[in-house]
């Protein structure tokens, strides 16, 4: 988090730039809290993150999204958070989960 006037919690919806898409998105979960440096776990399930925090999330897209994972393909592995038109964090795909794709559509 680089650029956020208060805390990041659970629920916030900035929007999600990768590559050329621009999609809003939803903070689904924080997962870990790690020290900048060195990268070490700091706290698991944190309630928030501030400015200079880093960490892990699960996001989930407002609508599809084509993504991969950095370590296969960079160039569609790295996002930029925004919202109210200021960078507000940046960051790297680690893991892609997929929709189901039988499930039926109401």
């Amino acid at each position: 988090v680089m650029n956020h006037p208060g805390e990041t919690k659970p629920g916030y919806q900035p929007v999600l730039d990768v590559h050329t898409a621009h999609i809003s998105t939803k903070f689904e979960e924080l997962l870990t809290k790690n020290d900048r440096r060195t990268g070490k776990l700091v706290e698991e399930n944190p309630k928030f993150l501030k400015n200079g925090d880093t960490g892990n999330v699960i996001m989930v897209p407002s609508k599809p999204l084509c993504v991969e994972e950095f370590a296969k393909y960079p160039p569609l592995g790295r996002f930029v958070i925004r919202d109210m038109k200021r960078t507000i964090a940046v960051g790297v795909i680690q893991e892609v989960t997929h929709k189901d794709k039988t499930a039926k559509k109401k």
